[in-house]
């Protein structure tokens, strides 16, 4: 752990694929992952972990089965553990995902193209 500041625009500029979320900070047992997206993430849910998804820049959508909720620069939601859901953004947009450490992005799924490896650090 440090005490050295960070700047989230720099962390995200280090950040060249999508949907692939780099540690950027680790505190209490949790992370704060900084992902870019852009397109449609698959449909997965979370057995253990509530996860928490903030934007940053652009615009996002995350897409349950019975409705779409739209996230603005600066808006967050919690999707409670066992909710199935996906994410989608129509241009790219930075996130910041907050999670019990090495939490796979991909919950319950694993697909080869989407599942990203844990604990990469920026």
């Amino acid at each position: 752990m440090t005490t050295e500041k960070f700047n989230l625009s720099e962390k995200f500029s280090l950040i060249t694929e999508h949907w692939r979320p780099k540690v950027g900070a680790e505190l209490n047992g949790q992370e704060l992952k900084l992902v870019k997206f852009q397109g449609v993430f698959p449909w997965h849910q979370h057995e253990q972990e509530d996860e928490l998804f903030l934007v940053w820049r652009g615009s996002m959508k995350v897409k349950f089965r019975d409705r779409t909720v739209e996230l603005a620069a600066g808006e967050g939601l919690v999707v409670p553990r066992t909710v199935e859901h996906r994410t989608l953004a129509d241009a790219e947009a930075e996130v910041l995902i907050f999670e019990p450490a090495l939490t796979r992005n991909t919950g319950d799924k694993v697909d080869a193209a989407f599942t990203a490896p844990n604990g990469v650090k920026i």
